[in-house]
């Protein structure tokens, strides 16, 4: 784990946002999932800023960085984090809530992104009928009423394995990756906290009109619901793609980081190959 003296800090309007910055070159931005922080991406970072400028920033409420006092868009925090650093257009690569941000991103920031790697995810609005999914949700709101920390968490941490593996299939020290990040970042929370965070809406139908190049990277073993809402994003965008990593679901980057690595250096040639 990333010490916290070895992070930047940004000075929002609203406290403190913590990021990492590695390597130079062009930017890659890499949005975390929820309830993560920026350490899911440990593998991309090593990897990527040999050759390009690396910001794997904490979204606020999320691992180091600072809770809400008053209402924020999460695409508002990045934004003026890249501008703060002179950062853009920049590649956006997220999975699950980080999809959605950059989604967001793209939509009320144009100037600032010049193409979206997504994952898990479609626009920041998501529409959900697989009853595997609808069932976590509804074991999470059950733990969360009765104050059941270990079963929020387990109901959570579903989403690694997927519809079809158990956890007892994954890979111990993925889970226990995941599960410190997650009580890291819940523990900075209480069950009565407000949720001040503010939505970015009509995402499906201002959609069609991001002209930047979007690749959708799907883990095989994902949602039907996840894998769906991606690939109708990028089916209904001018330069839109997608591309399968078989045998993992809701983090293909943590579980298969070579293969999504390739993936993610392929596109960022093309994306900035193009833009030389």
């Amino acid at each position: 784990m990333m010490l916290s003296s070895e992070l930047k800090w940004f000075t929002s309007d609203d406290g403190e946002l913590a990021y990492r910055d590695e390597g130079a070159g062009h930017p890659v931005v890499l949005l975390h999932a929820g309830y993560l922080t920026h350490e899911m991406w440990d593998a991309q970072v090593s990897a990527l800023a040999a050759d390009h400028r690396v910001i794997a920033p904490d979204a606020r409420g999320h691992g180091d960085s600072a809770n809400a006092s008053k209402p924020f868009r999460q695409t508002d925090d990045l934004a003026a984090l890249l501008r703060h650093l002179g950062i853009g257009p920049a590649v956006l690569v997220g999975i699950s809530m980080g999809a959605g941000i950059a989604v967001d991103t793209a939509l009320e920031h144009p100037e600032l992104v010049a193409g979206l790697v997504i994952s898990g995810a479609g626009t920041s609005e998501p529409e959900y009928s697989d009853p595997w999914a609808l069932q976590i949700f509804a074991d999470q709101a059950t733990a969360m009423a009765t104050g059941d920390v270990e079963g929020w968490l387990s109901a959570a941490l579903r989403s690694a394995a997927g519809p079809t593996r158990e956890f007892a299939d994954m890979d111990a020290e993925l889970m226990r990756r995941l599960r410190e990040m997650t009580v890291r970042t819940v523990s900075k929370h209480t069950l009565d906290e407000e949720n001040v965070t503010v939505p970015v809406t009509d995402t499906w139908s201002r959609a069609t009109g991001i002209t930047v190049p979007i690749l959708a990277i799907h883990g095989a073993l994902d949602s039907p619901d996840l894998i769906g809402m991606a690939e109708r994003l990028v089916d209904n965008a001018p330069h839109g793609r997608s591309a399968t990593i078989d045998g993992v679901a809701h983090y293909p980057n943590m579980e298969r980081p070579d293969e999504f690595n390739m993936l993610v250096r392929e596109f960022l040639r093309d994306v900035y190959g193009a833009a030389r």
